[in-house]
């Protein structure tokens, strides 16, 4: 018994190591990339550079995981598969985190995190538009509220620029085609991607989608003689983006999607809080916490009827394959009944009866004869 409280309590503390380091990580990465694209901290003001070289590094360490150290196995990737699928979801990946990344350089990560509360009810609106989810009316004034919280929200902010929420509310749109394609394309051909596969995969596409708005928006301002790139500065960043994306890897793995969604909730609010402490510039109003908190109970609500449906539909699932198993055990057990119907009836047929075969044969047949034996 103790030892067993001992392997509870260890895996409980494993569980709540991996959640602080994803809600590190996940908090981490985007102070980091604040920082490092504000004009007023670091001054790279370069975000499709920023998001390129965060592709090139989690390609080149996914592929020396897969290929060198063989940590993961590679899926079977046709030509006709990539081109359907790969290709369309890096393209609008790179979209995502593109105009996600610009954001940062016109509104404060505060705002931001409030505007991501529209995320589910982006994903709810292609989901309906692509045919992956009906329209139902619980969860569409679920998204009416987490509408109007975002509005309350928008209206409070003091540095409010609209090119920057374009931007941002364009990169929502653009990770929530992604999810929806990923569940349309992928999952209906049967193949699942975890992290490391999808950067295999995703990453160099996404870099090669890039390129040609870096060739033509970034590339000139970056031949500027006193432009300043520092190493490490950049590779500590890609390394954070890429341990990121490991670890939201393995918080599912141990905890499942449902705690997932709490820590990112946690996350937001705690992400707000250290952005107004570590960039005073950025300012929160009372509208703006009203406003946010409105929305974020709508995404509690939405999160809640997410992992409802989910249970009802693993419910179902293993209601259906218990039914399945006692209907095969069923037609077993008839099939032995059969089996041993016919050959009691083939014993009595073959009995040599005398003159006394009529009485006999009434007899027999009011004691059971044509049913099993008792």
């Amino acid at each position: 018994m103790a030892v067993t409280m001992a392997l509870m309590t260890r895996q409980h503390l494993l569980t709540y190591i991996y959640l602080l380091v994803y809600i590190s990580l996940s908090s981490g990465v985007i102070l980091y990339n604040k920082w490092v694209l504000s004009t007023l901290y670091f001054n790279f003001p370069f975000p499709i550079t920023l998001t390129m070289i965060h592709m090139a590094f989690s390609g080149g360490v996914a592929f020396f995981l897969i290929r060198v150290l063989k940590v993961v196995s590679p899926i079977k990737m046709t030509l006709h598969i990539y081109a359907t699928c790969v290709v369309p979801i890096s393209a609008f990946f790179a979209a995502s985190l593109w105009f996600g990344n610009t954001a940062y350089l016109y509104i404060s990560v505060a705002f931001i995190q409030m505007l991501k509360a529209l995320m589910p009810v982006a994903t709810f609106l292609v989901a309906v538009t692509c045919g992956t989810e009906k329209l139902r009316c619980d969860v569409f004034w679920n998204m009416v509220l987490v509408s109007v919280g975002v509005v309350i929200s928008s209206y409070g902010e003091i540095h409010f620029n609209v090119l920057g929420t374009v931007y941002q509310v364009t990169g929502i749109v653009a990770e929530a085609l992604r999810l929806v394609l990923t569940q349309v394309l992928l999952q209906k051909k049967g193949l699942t991607l975890n992290p490391i596969t999808s950067l295999y995969y995703i990453a160099p596409c996404s870099f090669a989608f890039l390129f040609i708005p870096w060739y033509i928006l970034e590339k000139p301002e970056m031949e500027d003689p006193h432009m300043q790139f520092n190493f490490w500065v950049f590779f500590s960043n890609a390394l954070c983006a890429f341990a990121l994306n490991l670890s939201t890897f393995l918080v599912i793995g141990r905890t499942g999607a449902v705690t997932i969604r709490v820590a990112g909730v946690l996350k937001d609010w705690l992400l707000i809080t250290l952005s107004t402490i570590i960039f005073p510039e950025s300012k929160i109003t009372g509208l703006n916490i009203i406003g946010y908190a409105i929305a974020l109970g709508g995404v509690v609500i939405y999160n809640y009827l997410k992992v409802r449906d989910v249970c009802t539909s693993q419910l179902q699932s293993i209601r259906d394959e218990s039914a399945k198993e006692l209907q095969t055990e069923k037609k077993a057990d008839d099939a032995m009944d059969n089996k041993e119907e016919t050959s009691w009836n083939d014993s009595v047929s073959e009995t040599h009866l005398d003159e006394e075969a009529p009485l006999i044969s009434s007899r027999i047949s009011h004691f059971g004869v044509g049913r099993k034996p008792a």
